[in-house]
């Protein structure tokens, strides 16, 4: 019955936008459970990093609609906003700001006091182990310490919607570890995490369910436990419905 499914943290509706002459996501239904880990999958180019900064306000569509926990995103875009918790792929982090700027910066953006926004920044810096990197310059991190920044940043005002674009890349392992820790901690708390990823093998352990996004549109949606049964992957259901089960032509040079 409809009217006992969990409610939606993301809802589209024949979502579209249009680059020029290319839909980056042509006529995309896509429903995301609250409360669920979402993997959202797509080989380079298929639209992915185009759904997050459409769901995080970043881009208007071209048509249809966004709802995210049941409210429009064009009419209270501003309050919906402060529930949502983004780790871009190209983290956006003031370079000029250190550590600690930048993230009491971030509480302060989502509506914190300035004394909990400084204690929690302190907080994360510690957790992430970014505390002996926090007077230093965001334009001295690494890409890994940007990406453990950015995923602080996003933590600092507790979420309901977290929208995680390659959230580990770059990442060591034991920083990884701790942000795949953070999040599923955030999940039994009642969040929704929305993750793309090109590690189908972390999204097939995290991710309770998954969309595959093709050329724009979606091609295929449902339950891991039911995509990835018996002796099928994550990565075998993937590259079958991409069309990608094509050989490379071999090349003589290449083969002893």
């Amino acid at each position: 019955m409809e009217g006992s499914a969990p409610p939606a943290a993301i809802e589209t509706r024949a979502l579209r936008k249009v680059y020029g002459d290319k839909a980056a996501l042509d006529g995309v239904d896509l429903r995301v459970p609250a409360g669920s880990f979402f993997g959202f999958l797509g080989p380079n180019g298929a639209g992915k990093t185009t759904m997050i900064r459409l769901v995080a306000s970043l881009a208007p569509p071209t048509s249809g609609e966004i709802r995210l926990f049941g409210r429009p995103l064009e009419t209270d875009s501003a309050e919906i906003k402060r529930q949502i918790g983004i780790v871009p792929e190209d983290s956006l982090l003031f370079e000029q700001l250190n550590g600690a700027e930048m993230l009491e910066f971030a509480g302060r953006m989502y509506g914190l006091g300035r004394a909990v926004a400084r204690r929690r920044a302190r907080e994360l810096l510690e957790l992430f182990e970014l505390d002996g990197a926090g007077r230093k310059l965001i334009a001295d991190y690494s890409k890994g310490m940007r990406k453990r920044l950015a995923m602080a940043a996003a933590l600092i005002h507790r979420p309901r919607l977290f929208l995680l674009d390659e959230p580990f890349e770059g990442v060591d392992a034991i920083g990884a570890r701790l942000m795949k820790q953070l999040l599923e901690e955030q999940v039994r708390a009642g969040a929704t995490i929305f993750l793309t990823s090109h590690v189908l093998e972390v999204v097939e352990r995290l991710c309770d369910r998954v969309a595959v996004i093709d050329r724009g549109r979606l091609v295929l949606e449902g339950l891991v436990s039911e995509l990835a049964a018996g002796s099928r992957t994550l990565e075998d259901v993937f590259v079958e419905v991409v069309g990608a089960e094509r050989r490379p032509p071999a090349l003589a040079w290449l083969h002893p």
